[in-house]
């Protein structure tokens, strides 16, 4: 399908106030974009609709090299993507078909595809389609079966093709590389899932049941909308706040049942679909992809970023599925100091309140182009280990045989009286033993002390002393360390706790704290202005816990109030070193708004339906004795000389 190509010109005329012989000024020239006019004129642009077998037809657009013939032949690479494939039109070129202009001058077919249901591909979308893994005729289909049937069309019928296809695609794409991958077509040899969403429980929407109101609110207020008809409209309007500040405006919300009267108005499927189910159910265990990771026979190189807001849980249980379930296969895993895609979108030099030193995001783009080379075009074998992953507060790459790394040790680290943060357990015994703070949903903890509508990108760095400084935060801290103390993999965060309500969030936060004066500081830094860094609290890893949950995720219940009840669960990986000189410390609290969505503390069924009365103070505590010891459990990396 051609639709017209449409150009606007815009003349500015500048007049200068007071001067009788000024000119208007021509139109500046646009700016020269050599990269899309490189792949205009060596690229061919074809569209299809690919039938697949259930008689559905997906519209695919395709980018050829120019000098692609009989004798001269090039493999697909395939992205299959909900977020349009345009734009739309044999005479619309995208102005970046790769990742990076080294992969379009090394000549590859690039193929991006509108999954079913959306834009210009026929059928029905449905939100992370859970996989079939019995199949039983034609109208057996899942995400796996399109991907299937795609490729066997394309390289029946794509002009120039090798026989060899990859995948690639971050974030939702990510998911649709994994799913692509299961029971895999012959000639599918390399994929790359990116930031790739693994279970949606987990995954963009919750954290340990925890709701991740402005990214899913703010997500689903443009991409839920139904599309009826295929179309090439691509009306993703952002949501209007009327506010640049998120916090003002999800607490002027209040509750979220009060989301769909003021502004959803029942429209968007997702939303409902998400208020309906609060709990782990069937809906959501169903959209969890990692156990259906089978039969994979593609290299795979997953990649994500230690500071996605959005999908870190992703790409490292995905790397960690495919290795357990398909042995023997090339499996690999990229995580840089990157935020989500951000290998992509930024030259990865620093993020929020940490700076890298350097371009991180080059070194995927070379092991990405080498990558794809080695399995689709026979180029020298890529010098990638199981496991390539950047160390924050060092940082420099590292590569393992595996990940986490075979030779940490776990280490518990206890609160101690005083804000005080050991690696001894408590001597104390007696229910006195605790610190407490009183949590007010109506003035719940920020996560960010960014102003802006939308999530903040950087928080997952961010200097965290404007929260270490209010009453309903406590804070826990080693003494500056003798030595270079690295943290690699999963932490545990082990409390016991109690609320003089019947509901309770625990957010849990592993922070560097800079010390007073950063070494190579002077006066002359001083008095230049240039940003001082002492005494900073970087944000490492944050990760909030929904204490309903704690036994369940499918079955929530209520706290006793007054009782010392045990919390556990896992925070996602880190890999990070303390300096010498730095301390580690723990930040706990129990809001973390508006990024989680606030908890009534008021045990209700569903807290999508909570009411304003259902909004309480609480005293909560935290204990640390020797009965009731609270601790966080890391994975120490011996030095090299240890």
């Amino acid at each position: 399908m051609r639709h017209a190509f449409h150009s606007l010109m815009i003349l500015a005329l500048l007049t200068f106030a007071g001067s009788a012989r000024a000119q208007p000024k021509p139109p500046a020239a646009p700016e020269k974009n050599e990269r899309a006019e490189y792949i205009r004129s060596h690229y061919t642009k074809f569209e299809y609709l690919i039938p697949v077998r259930d008689g559905v037809r997906l519209f695919t657009a395709v980018y050829v090299p120019n000098d692609a013939s009989a004798t001269k032949r090039y493999p697909i690479i395939l992205m299959r993507t909900p977020y349009s494939s345009g734009p739309y039109g044999a005479e619309r070129y995208k102005e970046a078909i790769g990742h990076g202009e080294a992969f379009e001058k090394e000549s590859f077919i690039f193929a991006f595809q509108d999954v079913r249901g959306t834009h210009l591909s026929e059928g029905e979308f449905v939100n992370m389609r859970p996989h079939q893994s019995t199949k039983r005729g034609a109208k057996d289909i899942d995400e796996s079966t399109d991907t299937y049937d795609s490729i066997e069309w394309m390289v029946k019928n794509v002009p120039g093709n090798n026989g060899k296809v990859g995948m690639w695609g971050g974030s939702y794409p990510g998911f649709y590389t994994s799913a692509g991958a299961i029971d895999s077509h012959p000639a599918l040899k390399a994929i790359s899932p990116q930031a790739p969403i693994a279970d949606w429980f987990w995954d963009d929407m919750h954290r340990h049941g925890a709701f991740n109101l402005v990214l899913a609110f703010n997500f689903f207020a443009s991409f839920g909308k139904a599309r009826p008809q295929p179309t090439a409209t691509r009306d993703w309007d952002r949501f209007e706040h009327g506010t640049p500040d998120a916090y003002q405006f999800f607490m002027e919300l209040g509750p979220l049942s009060n989301a769909n009267a003021r502004h959803f108005k029942g429209g968007i499927a997702f939303w409902n679909d998400i208020v309906a189910h609060p709990n782990y159910d069937a809906f959501w265990q169903s959209r969890n992809i990692l156990p259906h990771l089978r039969n994979i026979k593609a290299a795979v190189l997953t990649v994500g970023g230690w500071y996605d807001t959005e999908d870190l849980y992703g790409p490292l249980h995905t790397y960690s599925a495919i290795e357990k379930q398909n042995p023997g296969i090339s499996n690999s895993l990229m995580m840089g100091p990157w935020s989500h895609n951000g290998w992509i979108r930024s030259a990865g030099s620093s993020l929020g309140d940490a700076d890298f030193g350097y371009a991180t995001s080059e070194a995927y783009k070379a092991l990405a182009l080498s990558f794809f080379k080695h399995h689709l075009k026979g180029g020298e074998k890529p010098d990638l280990s199981d496991a390539m992953v950047f160390e924050t507060g060092a940082n420099r790459w590292r590569r393992f045989d595996t990940w986490p790394p075979k030779n940490v040790r776990p280490t518990r680290l206890y609160f101690q009286p005083q804000e005080v943060l050991s690696f001894s357990a408590p001597s104390g015994s007696g229910s006195a033993l605790f610190d407490e703070f009183i949590s007010d949903p109506h003035r719940p903890v920020p996560y960010t002390a960014e102003i802006t509508p939308f999530w903040a990108k950087d928080y997952m760095a961010e200097d965290q002393r404007f929260a270490s400084r209010r009453p309903d935060v406590l804070v826990y801290q080693t003494e500056p360390l003798e030595k270079d103390l690295t943290l690699a993999g999963p932490i545990e965060a082990d409390l016991w706790v109690s609320t003089s309500g019947t509901d309770a969030d625990w957010v849990v936060k592993l922070i560097d704290v800079n010390p007073g004066k950063m070494p190579g500081w002077s006066r002359a830094d001083d008095e230049s202005g240039k940003k001082n860094h002492g005494s900073q609290q970087t944000l490492v890893r944050g990760e909030p816990f929904r204490g309903r949950f704690r036994d369940s995720y499918s079955e929530p219940k209520p706290f006793k109030p007054g009782e010392p009840t045990r919390v556990h669960f896992t925070i996602n990986d880190v890999f990070h070193t303390f300096q010498r000189g730095h301390r580690v410390m723990i930040q706990v609290q129990s809001s973390w708004f508006p990024f989680i969505d606030r908890n009534p503390q008021t045990f209700v069924p569903n807290i999508f339906e909570a009411k304003e009365s259902d909004f309480i103070k609480a005293t909560h505590r935290v204990y640390r004795s020797t009965s009731n010891p609270s601790f966080v459990q890391v994975n120490v990396l011996p030095a090299a000389d240890e």
